[in-house]
């Protein structure tokens, strides 16, 4: 019992490390993204559940021990299972909102940018996916700029390298290039191909996000596309 409050916080160190492992355990190199995201939705509730029940066992015995040194160790526990406890207990209370069906996101959805280099997820699914993206994310729309053709594909492709995305295919001469994109939360991949037409005044500068796995990507690829267009604009 002396050293409950010790153990308790042994248990949230090591509970909240291995949450930590399974969010970037894939940026490790140690499994692939699924992976690590099927791994936290098994194991993340029951973790948070035995750490914050262990904290609170031990800060019960050493406040009733009056041992103030432990059941401060035991308070911390406590603390670390309630932060991780958090999430579950917001979600019972405001169920999140499901993001659209949809995984592949563009700002032309009449001819959106192809893939030439990357091997896309599926083929763009035309009508139907376009009316799912238009009510979900009215915003979404090509980036209008006055700057010349030319400039602006510059332009994209510093701000690309600028987000950190790998760039798989750069071509200078048709003014288009392909990037992979991953998510800073599981490390998951997504394809990405920007492509920059003349206009009569400036250019225009089309994108096209796409995840490589799962149905609908939670608004992952329109808030790229909005951070994209933002850093250009900047």
């Amino acid at each position: 019992m002396k050293h409950l409050g010790s153990i308790a916080l042994l248990v949230a160190v090591v509970g909240a490390a291995a949450v930590t492992l399974m969010v970037f355990g894939a940026r490790l190199g140690l499994w692939e993204p699924i992976a690590g995201l099927r791994l936290y939705r098994s194991w993340f509730n029951p973790i948070a559940m035995v750490v914050a029940a262990v904290g609170i066992i031990a800060l019960v015995f050493n406040t009733v021990l009056k041992e103030k040194k432990q059941a401060v160790l035991s308070t911390v526990a406590t603390l670390i299972g309630a932060a991780m406890l958090a999430p579950m207990i917001s979600s019972t209370i405001n169920p999140p909102v499901r993001g659209a069906p949809i995984n592949d996101i563009t700002t032309d959805t009449a001819n959106p940018p192809a893939f030439l280099v990357l091997e896309a997820p599926r083929p763009y699914a035309g009508a139907e996916v376009a009316e799912v993206q238009t009510r979900a994310y009215p915003d979404i729309s090509p980036l209008l700029t006055d700057l010349d053709a030319d400039a602006a594909y510059a332009r994209a492709l510093s701000v690309a390298k600028g987000m950190g995305w790998e760039i798989a295919a750069e071509d200078a001469e048709t003014l288009r290039f392909e990037a992979v994109a991953r998510t800073s939360v599981f490390y998951f991949a997504d394809d990405v191909v920007i492509v920059v037409t003349d206009q009569e005044s400036g250019s225009r500068v089309d994108m096209r996000s796409v995840s490589r796995v799962g149905r609908s990507d939670q608004g992952v690829n329109a808030a790229r596309i909005r951070a994209f267009q933002e850093q250009f604009r900047n």
